[in-house]
């Protein structure tokens, strides 16, 4: 690890959209210094330099990766496409920098295999910024269950609703292409499945997964998605069940929830009008217990949080933690590394594999263990023909909706009228 304590550590960004939550993040921290960002979007980075000149520092700007990575910095923040994350990973690991990689890990086992072993031979930080551990409530389950509050985790519920048809002009830029246009049902799962992994510190070792029917109304269709859920259920490595749900299902506003069984109690987070915690341990007879409600707060980082917190401030603690793992720092050690973040990823893409063998379980890969990489190491099956060659997966278990080239032209046509406001969507 560099010796980066006397000095700020030097960051960029790749991502100008997704990514400008953390360039603000990285502008305010007293730890770190935005030295550049890259984005294929040219509005995105003027959006930066005038961020960064409003704050009166100077940012080299990019629209090629190859040009980026040679930059004078210590470390990457990848805020790329989400299918993409593994790749520039490694690219960044191989040319010397630290990693913070947004969601998801990877797309396939045989990057996720290349991410870890780029991770070990480099000897950087890779650190996954799966933000919704370090909400309000997740992180204090984290907290109150490594401190043996509810006792050792039975069964857990994960869910991440979020409805995305109304912006999905703004996140899919009308491209047919795009990864959220191609993505299977369990792809993006670590929202709601993530913070359970995190909060009881156990792997996943075996799933089933699972897609709902699809909705093909009109006004859906004219989004150029066909919206539906994954849902995961999971075995824990001490034979705990977890479900994980996630996807576009309708509700407003979506639902962020976690609940987690203990053989002492349980947890869970808010839903509706409760307290955002609420715990209930058993006392000394049987079925009789009390119950805390609260709403906890975090310290991690209490004399800097406060500017461009972003998703409830778990953003924030992201960035956060990633700087003080560079620096060697305690708060560092609440990062989540790439062994942790690869099993969150493949909770995903093992699902999505019993998906098309009918619901068949499916044991997922420690990639600890260098024995078990080998059957994978060249395995890129998945949804995007580029990666997966000849073994291109579906991307729906259900016959799959004709949608014509002219709606993903109009949906093009409804992001070019938005006026350029780049700010996080999520």
């Amino acid at each position: 690890m560099q010796n980066t304590t006397q000095r700020k550590v030097r960051i960029g960004v790749f991502g100008g959209a997704r990514g400008y939550t953390m360039i603000e993040q990285l502008i305010n921290h007293p730890d770190a210094e935005l030295v550049a960002v890259c984005d294929k979007y040219v509005p995105l980075l003027d959006n930066v330099k005038n961020t960064a000149e409003k704050a009166g520092i100077t940012v080299a700007l990019y629209t090629d990766f190859d040009e980026f990575i040679k930059h004078d910095m210590d470390a990457v923040v990848l805020a790329n496409y989400a299918n993409e994350h593994a790749v520039y990973a490694v690219k960044c690991l191989n040319a010397g920098k630290h990693v913070m990689s947004e969601v998801l890990p990877a797309e396939t086992p045989a990057q996720a295999v290349a991410l870890v072993e780029a991770v070990e031979r480099t000897g950087l930080v890779y650190s996954y910024a799966e933000n919704y551990c370090y909400m309000k409530a997740p992180f204090e389950m984290f907290r109150r269950y490594r401190a043996g509050d509810v006792g050792e985790v039975q069964y857990a519920e994960g869910e991440y609703i979020h409805d995305c048809s109304s912006i999905w002009p703004d996140i899919t830029y009308g491209e047919r292409d795009h990864w959220r246009n191609r993505m299977f049902a369990t792809f993006y799962c670590t929202h709601s499945v993530g913070p359970l992994i995190y909060i009881t510190g156990l792997r996943a070792a075996k799933v089933v997964g699972f897609e709902t029917n699809l909705n093909l109304t009109e006004k859906q269709i004219r989004s150029g998605e066909f919206e539906r859920a994954g849902i995961e259920m999971v075995t824990l490595e001490n034979g705990a069940i977890v479900k994980s749900i996630h996807g576009g299902l309708k509700r407003e506003p979506g639902s962020i929830n976690y609940q987690v069984y203990g053989m002492k109690g349980m947890m869970e987070s808010a839903r509706y009008n409760d307290s955002e915690f609420n715990i209930y341990k058993e006392g000394a007879k049987l079925c009789q217990g009390d119950w805390e409600k609260y709403d906890p707060t975090n310290d991690v980082g209490k004399d800097i949080a406060g500017k461009s917190m972003g998703h409830g401030g778990s953003d924030f603690y992201t960035t956060h933690c990633f700087i003080e793992k560079i620096l060697g720092r305690p708060d560092g050690e609440l990062c989540i590394d790439v062994y942790t973040a690869v099993n969150m990823g493949l909770v995903g893409i093992m699902a999505w594999r019993s998906v098309l063998a009918g619901n068949e379980p499916m044991d997922i890969p420690d990639f600890r263990d260098p024995a078990q990489r080998d059957a994978w190491r060249d395995d890129n099956a998945c949804c995007t023909p580029a990666v997966a060659g000849e073994n291109v997966l579906p991307r729906t278990s259900h016959e799959t909706p004709d949608i014509p080239d002219e709606v993903f032209e109009n949906v093009r046509k409804q992001w070019l009228r938005q006026p350029n406001d780049i700010s996080d969507l999520f």
